[in-house]
Formats: C-alpha cells, sequence, structure tokens
C-alpha cells in the first residue's frame, strides 16, 4: 500500500521480467501507475502519460485518464499535447546547428543578426518609471540567449513595472494576427531587466533565439525545425499547428477552478491551430505526442545521436549540457517563476542541469539534464543511468502540484 492508500500493482509478467533485466524492480516501477490512478480519481488530473526508458528501451508506460473530460475521450499513445517551454530544448538544438555551421560565435551580439538590439538600455529597477535607463556595459549575446541571462522577461500583468509593461505590449508572442519578426521589434522599444549576463532569469529569450535561426538561416523556425530534427528523428505529429484531421486528438488545457475542481482553460480548444500562421514560438509554440518526445529524449541520451546520424557534434552536444552558470540557479538570482527549481541545479544552453542532488532535495544524478512546460508536462534524460523520463499532461500552470518531484522519486526508487 502506497502512502494516500493507493495499492501497487504488479506489471505484466513479461514487461516486469524485461524492467528487471534492465535494472528496475517491477513493483516499485508499478507504484507509477497507483500514482498516476491517485491524481486522476482525486480530480487533480484529467490525464497522464508516463514512459520511462534505459538503454533506449521503454521500461515502463502507461496512459490514463481522459485527454477532455466533456466528452469522455481517453487519453492514448497519440493524443497530442501541448509541450509548452519543452519547445525550448528543440529550439536551442536549431540554434547550435547553425553555430556548429559558423553562421556565429556564442559570444557575438544578438544585434549582428538583430539590429533593434542594438538600441537595448537597462532599467533602473525597483519604483524607478521605464524611461529610467542606463546603458548596457555589454551587449547582448546569443550564449545569452540560450542561458536566460540576457535581461529579457516574462509578460505579467500582476508582475513588476517592466512584467507589465510586457503584458501591455503583448509580449508573451501569442498574437494571432503577429509574426516572430514583428513580435521582437516591439520587444525591443522596452528595456532590459538587468545588465546582460548578471544574472539568470526566465523569460522570452528562447523566443528571440527562435528569431534568430530564421534570420540565419533564411527559412522560417517550423521550417527549420522540421527539416533538420522533427523529419529526420522521426518525429511526425510534432509542430507548430495540427493537421485538421488530428485536432481531435489534442488533450484539453485545464486549470483549477475556485473550488479546486478541473476546468478547461477558457478558449484553449478555440486556439489549437490548425493550420501553419501567426508567430512559430520558440519557446512555448509546439504540439507533440508523448512517442515523439521520446525520440527526441532518446537522441539527447545519445549525445544527439539517432539511427542515421547525429543531430549536434558530440563536443557542442556537452556544452549544450554543461552548466555555464557561475554556480547554481540560485546564486544567480531567483526569477518570479520557471520550470525547475534552482537550489542545486544549473543551467546549460537551453535545459536545467542537476548539479548536487543533496543541495536540490530529490534523488537524481550529477550531469542529468531536463525542463518542463507550462501545462506540467517534464522530461529528464540521466547519462549516468543511461535513462529517460517523460511525463505528458495538460493542466496549467505547472506549479499547481509537484508532479515532477513526486514523478522522480517513484522512478528514480525503482532503481536496483
Amino acid at each position: 500500500m502506497l502512502a494516500g492508500g493507493v495499492t501497487s500493482e504488479p506489471l505484466h509478467a513479461g514487461v516486469a521480467a524485461y524492467a528487471a533485466a534492465l535494472g528496475f524492480c517491477p513493483l516499485r516501477l508499478s507504484r507509477i501507475a497507483s500514482w498516476m490512478q491517485q491524481h486522476v480519481a482525486s480530480g487533480r488530473l484529467a490525464g497522464l502519460s508516463v514512459q520511462v526508458a534505459r538503454q533506449g528501451q521503454v521500461v515502463f508506460r502507461h496512459d490514463h485518464g481522459l485527454r477532455d473530460l466533456a466528452s469522455g475521450a481517453p487519453v492514448q499513445p497519440d493524443t497530442i499535447w501541448r509541450i509548452y517551454s519543452m519547445t525550448k530544448p528543440l529550439t536551442t538544438v536549431a540554434a547550435l546547428m547553425l553555430y556548429e555551421e559558423g553562421a556565429f560565435q556564442l559570444d557575438q551580439p544578438v544585434a549582428d543578426f538583430l539590429p533593434a538590439f542594438g538600441a537595448l538600455r537597462v532599467w533602473a529597477g525597483g519604483d524607478a518609471p521605464l524611461s529610467d535607463t542606463v546603458a548596457p556595459v555589454r551587449p547582448v549575446t546569443v550564449h545569452d540567449l540560450m542561458t536566460h541571462c540576457s535581461g529579457l522577461v516574462s509578460a505579467d500583468a500582476t508582475g513588476d513595472t517592466l512584467a507589465r509593461a510586457y503584458a501591455a505590449a503583448e509580449m508573451d508572442f501569442r498574437r494571432a494576427d503577429d509574426s516572430l519578426a514583428s513580435a521582437v521589434e516591439r520587444l525591443c522599444r522596452l528595456p532590459l531587466r538587468f545588465q546582460p549576463g548578471g544574472r539568470w532569469h526566465y523569460g522570452v529569450s528562447t523566443d528571440v533565439l527562435g528569431r534568430l535561426v530564421e534570420v540565419v538561416s533564411g527559412r522560417a523556425l517550423g521550417q527549420f525545425m522540421r527539416e533538420r530534427i522533427l523529419v529526420p528523428l522521426g518525429m511526425r505529429n510534432t509542430g507548430f499547428s495540427v493537421a485538421p484531421s488530428q485536432a481531435a486528438r489534442v488533450a484539453t488545457l485545464y486549470q483549477r477552478g475556485p473550488a479546486g475542481a478541473l476546468q478547461p482553460v477558457e478558449g484553449a480548444r478555440a486556439q489549437v491551430l490548425t493550420t501553419p500562421g501567426g508567430i512559430e514560438r520558440g519557446g512555448s509554440g509546439l504540439y507533440s505526442t508523448l512517442d515523439d518526445y521520446q525520440r527526441f529524449a532518446d537522441a539527447l541520451l545519445r549525445r544527439s545521436r539517432y539511427d542515421s546520424g547525429q543531430l549536434l557534434g558530440r563536443k557542442t552536444f556537452d556544452l549544450m549540457v554543461s552548466n555555464q552558470m557561475r554556480g547554481d540557479l540560485a546564486s544567480m538570482g531567483q526569477a518570479h517563476f520557471s520550470e525547475t527549481t534552482m537550489e542545486g541545479i544549473g543551467f546549460g544552453l537551453g535545459v536545467s542541469v542537476m548539479l548536487d542532488p543533496a543541495r536540490a532535495r530529490i534523488l537524481g544524478s550529477p550531469g542529468e539534464f531536463a525542463w518542463g512546460g507550462m501545462a506540467s508536462t517534464a522530461f529528464w534524460v540521466d547519462p549516468h543511468e543511461e535513462m529517460t523520463v517523460v511525463l505528458m499532461t495538460q493542466l496549467t500552470p505547472s506549479s499547481t502540484y509537484t508532479l515532477r518531484r513526486q514523478l522522480r522519486v517513484l522512478s528514480y526508487s525503482a532503481l536496483v
């Protein structure tokens, strides 16, 4: 019996033997299914999918609950999920491909490619008006975009003066009639929150990186990503829009209502993009399936190799998953919101990096890298254990429950 009165269910005998051969206790793995069932039965989640793999072999997969409460449509292997910020690692890989081709240097000013960045100034902060600015001590670089050290933040109508100005200028990169180019131009009319490289702050940096990919490659971000990442990896159900024939497979996005019960996020269903157009947001725009994202995670576990090729050279990949901070994220300044805890966690290029599980107060391995999305999705890759975990669900915000930490305990404690 698990905490909360949930009974552990043994895996099928064949699967159990396979999992045991790869170093897992089948009984402990089966706790994940019970945990999933508990979240659905209690009404905390409508449905979810989880997959655990080791050495590229799946040892646990379970789809449970409903992708839409109103219709009763179940979560299935082909369910399509909004992965939000799990788009960021893909956009970063796309940019690093261009870096390898000599298109730019990591310490090169973004203004060399996006001239509006050359006029940016830094806000004085506190209660100062946005007009109270100073010149940056150095330009914003490509590396700053990849590491969220650019001084760019997130739109927040309840935040400070700058965050509210982002919201008023619709700097959430979601306007249907907008383009990535025009959104970045508007963004550059607002100041930076801090000096480039001075702090870590989660924000729209990867959206700007997506625009950089467009300018440097001469192709739309979605086209470049399709040609260089999605098609080579066989991620056929991943993109910035969903085909009309697939729209019914998209899981409904939920939030907790005033009484705690799940309710659909207003307008989310109507906003499912069934035709290409609008902003292809490099920071949070992709739809995907668990199986598709597993293909990406598998490639990352193999240092970006896949069956017929390699996304990045091994030295580039190793740099991507190395901590770029002077310490952990907590030492670089607490963000208003991020998809990771800060203590004991560093940040690479587009992914968080585990530095010290003891300081992070969670099971894991040094060198493990990860990221998550606003709808509570998550993935992590542990090279030391040769292990990947992917979680898909649709509950916003991702801070509603500690789903990721719970799943970490359940998956890592199954290793024997």
